[in-house]
């Protein structure tokens, strides 16, 4: 296992963000977006240009992929978001599938009595969508999105309420992400964070914000659990 130091610790709940940690959403994103540009006469991106883009919500994807010269004018960015909008209910699981074992490591920690949540940027409607067409077998404690009335990642307010369903205390809790706002998410939470070699950002990332584990594979992730 690739680690930053070893557990010592008996974690009890796992709190997971969504895109690029356990489902693979980038290619419907991207089309997604693309559609949008193409309708506002903007130059498109390709897919792969979306992994330093998304997981700090939908206005934010936005502002990050029309030109430079009009990122900053509502007007441009809240047409945008509705072109985005209408594509995305269309797409949405078009291409997004489970990464490889997350089906079998979501099985196995309930097999285990470990608690599981889902904290996201993403718009919360989707992000339950997505929940439930993939894993709806899965007794998620809760399943978060982006939320009126509630700060976005790093902010650690949906963490910490994921953690008091739960029942838990901070410190029996992973976090586990892809991105460099989940390591802050965790960190700003007071739980111990993994993050994720398979997702949109790598490793780099991970590390530079203070990741405390590192998880190639999702057995990584079960070792941290054991017993």
């Amino acid at each position: 296992m690739m680690t930053l130091k070893k557990s010592g610790k008996n974690y009890k709940g796992i709190i997971f963000d969504l895109d690029g940690t356990l489902i693979d959403t980038l290619e419907d994103l991207a089309d997604s977006v693309n559609e949008a540009l193409e309708r506002m006469g903007y130059p498109v991106w390709p897919a792969g240009a979306y992994r330093l883009k998304v997981g700090r919500g939908f206005r934010n994807l936005m502002e990050n992929s029309v030109p430079e010269a009009v990122k900053e004018d509502d007007g441009v960015i809240d047409r945008m978001l509705g072109f985005f909008v209408e594509a995305y209910d269309r797409r949405y699981m078009d291409k997004s599938r489970p990464y490889e074992g997350i089906d079998g490591l979501l099985d196995e920690l309930v097999n285990r009595g470990i608690f599981l949540a889902v904290n996201s940027n993403k718009r919360t409607d989707y992000t339950e969508k997505l929940i439930d067409r993939l894993f709806h077998r899965i007794p998620f404690v809760g399943v978060f999105g982006e939320r009126a009335g509630v700060p976005k990642k790093p902010d650690p307010a949906g963490a910490l309420e994921l953690c008091g369903r739960m029942g838990l205390k901070p410190e029996e809790v992973l976090y586990v992400g892809d991105s460099g706002t989940d390591v802050k998410t965790g960190r700003n939470a007071g739980m111990d964070t993994v993050g994720v070699g398979w997702g949109f950002r790598g490793f780099a990332e991970l590390e530079e914000n203070g990741a405390v584990y590192l998880a190639e594979t999702v057995q990584d992730i079960l070792e941290l659990v054991k017993g």
